[in-house]
């Protein structure tokens, strides 16, 4: 059994025993599931209380906290201050982490394939239609790379995966801001939809010439080729923990409202350029009170206890001052 397979057993043993403990409910974004399903385990075992996390998308997250069918939801693609205050909503960054692009190529070890913002955009528009388009042999010199089409994978449902992967595609690739542009669901030139970060990464293991984008865990976890990517300095760039905190280092969460925040294609050498926060959404006035109290105490256990968890899978804790911040948010926006 796979890691990923063995948290969505994990995230079934906790929906069964939910109820006989506190009853935290929460649904959305597949990005944080692994790092989330490995918090709960290990919340569960110190405090004997589960969470219910249905690994479903952002879209269906946002969809399931504005019908108050859940304590909490879960997006990639944060809500800005406008929609928050239609729902009724706080919302807060809970962790960071990155998408990679992903490959099937035989011969190809992962990180040896180099793409560019602009390529993958072309190649997201059918623009680039295969392995040795000039293109990609110019990045590539090195790598024997075939002549076979390219098979692109993309996300069926509405996600934040998708959001940020896009909003990078359209900082990086000019046509592509212009015919398709930023969304948790955009019109898709080309591609297989596949559902989830699950169900990509497993689209692109079982599909030779593949590509695709995933969260750095699902690619890392499923044993996936990953692509480096040049960034928006020029540099050539693997996904590491150290480039995705050069990346979110620059990030200025005090100044957003509602923790509003974009990490792609940000400035300096070593940044990696599809780098991510992960939000939580929450009613001030929630329709459990106790369940909601639950939830918080959850979250803050996890910012205070899951910092090394969340290294070990590859994403990045919120720094001390966001987390402060954060629980500021929570005493002031959130009715107990």
């Amino acid at each position: 059994m796979n890691f990923i397979k063995t948290l969505v057993a994990a995230g079934l043993v906790a929906a069964s025993t939910s109820a006989m403990a506190a009853d935290i409910t929460g649904a959305g974004a597949t990005f944080p599931f692994p790092v989330y399903s490995k918090w709960a385990d290990a919340y569960k075992k110190e405090t004997g209380n589960s969470l219910n996390y249905q690994s479903i998308g952002s879209g269906a997250g946002i969809k399931q906290i504005q019908a108050k069918t859940v304590t909490f939801g879960a997006t990639d693609a944060p809500l800005k201050a406008e929609q928050l205050d239609k729902f009724g909503l706080v919302q807060w960054p809970m962790v960071m982490g990155a998408i990679v692009p992903v490959v099937n190529l035989e011969g190809v070890k992962p990180g040896e394939l180099v793409l560019s913002g602009e390529v993958l955009g072309d190649i997201y528009l059918g623009k680039i239609t295969k392995w040795n388009d000039p293109a990609i042999v110019k990045l590539n010199p090195n790598l024997k790379l075939p002549s076979d089409a390219i098979a692109v994978v993309r996300r069926s449902d509405g996600s934040g995966t998708s959001f940020n992967f896009t909003d990078y595609l359209s900082k990086a690739n000019a046509e592509w801001k212009t015919k398709v542009g930023a969304g948790t669901a955009v019109e898709w030139p080309v591609g297989v939809g596949a559902k989830g970060n699950e169900g990509v990464a497993g689209n692109i293991g079982q599909t030779r010439n593949a590509i695709g984008y995933v969260e750095y865990a699902y690619a890392k976890q499923n044993k996936l080729t990953h692509a480096a990517l040049i960034n928006k300095a020029g540099k050539t760039v693997q996904p590491t923990i150290a480039a995705f905190q050069a990346a979110a280092a620059n990030a200025d969460w005090a100044s957003a409202p509602g923790y509003y925040v974009i990490l792609t294609d940000q400035p300096g050498d070593a940044s990696w350029p599809i780098t991510a926060a992960t939000f939580i959404l929450m009613h001030k006035e929630p329709v459990d009170k106790a369940a909601s109290a639950e939830a918080i105490k959850f979250f803050k256990w996890s910012f205070e206890k899951g910092g090394k968890m969340a290294e070990e899978l590859d994403y990045i804790p919120m720094p001390d001052s966001v987390v402060k911040q954060v629980e500021k948010t929570w005493t002031a926006d959130i009715k107990s």
